[in-house]
């Protein structure tokens, strides 16, 4: 059996290929035939696929009936550092922009 990982949380999937379209993870619950589990997902491409004959997708989290679906193997890894860089990057846009409170001098005469 091939070693699968949820996408969501990282546990291994007790199913080898091809995965049931109503499986989903014991962790976390996340579907796992989903786009974001397939080997073809890639976000830089149109439709988020690589495969050019795949129907659109609207959620790529949920699950669906494309009929391209393969489970990636690639590893698991947590989606932390593009979450937080964007937190950081608005922190520091909120600091730029933030409005001065109204009992604080502007250095205005």
């Amino acid at each position: 059996m091939a070693s699968f990982q949820c996408r969501s949380c990282g546990t291994a999937v007790p199913y080898d290929e091809p995965i049931p379209r109503e499986s989903t993870c014991e962790r976390c619950g996340a579907d796992l035939r989903a786009c974001v589990s397939c080997r073809h997902y890639d976000p830089r491409y149109n439709n988020s696929c690589r495969e050019t004959m795949a129907d659109p997708v609207e959620d790529h989290a949920r699950r669906n009936f494309c009929e391209y679906f393969s489970f990636t193997r690639e590893p698991f890894a947590a989606a932390t550092g593009a979450g937080a860089r964007a937190a950081e990057a608005r922190a520091k846009l909120d600091a730029l922009f933030r409005k001065k409170p109204a009992d604080e001098p502007t250095g205005e005469k």
